[in-house]
């Protein structure tokens, strides 16, 4: 019977946090906001763009239309794509560990708060492109994680039961939204430390010497 891996894609697959963090923290000086990196990972990690632009705006006081995040968000994405296409770093082993599973009869999905012309410049970069059936985007859903409607979507495109899907994340708010939507969730230490993830089901570093059987497949 086919399973289904949905994977996060920020410090999942390519490993981009930090220039996340930096697109960000130059946007927002533009609009004369000092944002540093303890406070990005504390309070940002797992926002989508449009969720960061409107928390801190709301903060600032300024405008939260849809004009305004729109204009705040498309010059985060420029100095987003600049960084990537000078230098695309991804998570190690991921690569070995798709196309692994892909040949393996696994199901692919990825769901992200990430732009989808984002997802898909990196996954172009990459390669990695044909081995997804679904992309959930950050334009896919009305709201980011915590929420579950990004993985309850995903998973009713694959036509999957929960227990036949597996999330792989990276941030707190992705695991809170993974446990809502009713599945079992394995956390890579690439964006906090290992033992933060208490509610896990599983913890790796990365993917190096790692795959697809070892996730926690719920027993059926």
């Amino acid at each position: 019977m086919t399973s289904g891996i949905l994977f996060d894609f920020n410090g999942v697959i390519v490993d981009d946090e930090s220039q996340h963090c930096d697109a960000l923290t130059a946007t927002l000086s533009e609009y004369g906001y000092t944002l540093d990196r303890e406070t990005y990972y504390r309070e940002y990690l797992g926002f989508d763009d449009r969720e960061c632009f409107r928390f801190t705006f709301e903060r600032m006081g300024r405008p939260t239309d849809d004009a305004a995040l729109g204009e705040a968000i498309a010059r985060k994405h420029a100095e987003y794509e600049r960084s990537i296409r000078a230098s695309m770093r991804l998570v190690p082993g991921v690569s070995d560990f798709i196309e692994n599973a892909a040949l393996d009869g696994f199901q692919l999905a990825i769901v992200s708060g990430a732009l989808r012309s984002e997802i898909d410049l990196v996954l172009q970069l990459a390669g990695l492109r044909p081995h997804f059936a679904e992309i959930i985007a950050a334009e896919d859903v009305g709201a980011c994680k915590p929420d579950p409607q990004g993985y309850n979507r995903a998973r009713e495109m694959l036509d999957l039961a929960p227990k036949r899907c597996v999330v792989v994340e990276d941030s707190i708010p992705g695991l809170t939204a993974a446990r809502a939507a009713g599945l079992r969730c394995a956390m890579l230490a690439t964006s906090h430390p290992e033992d933060a993830f208490g509610d896990a089901d599983l913890v790796w570093r990365n993917f190096v010497g790692h795959d697809a059987a070892e996730l926690p497949w719920a027993h059926v």
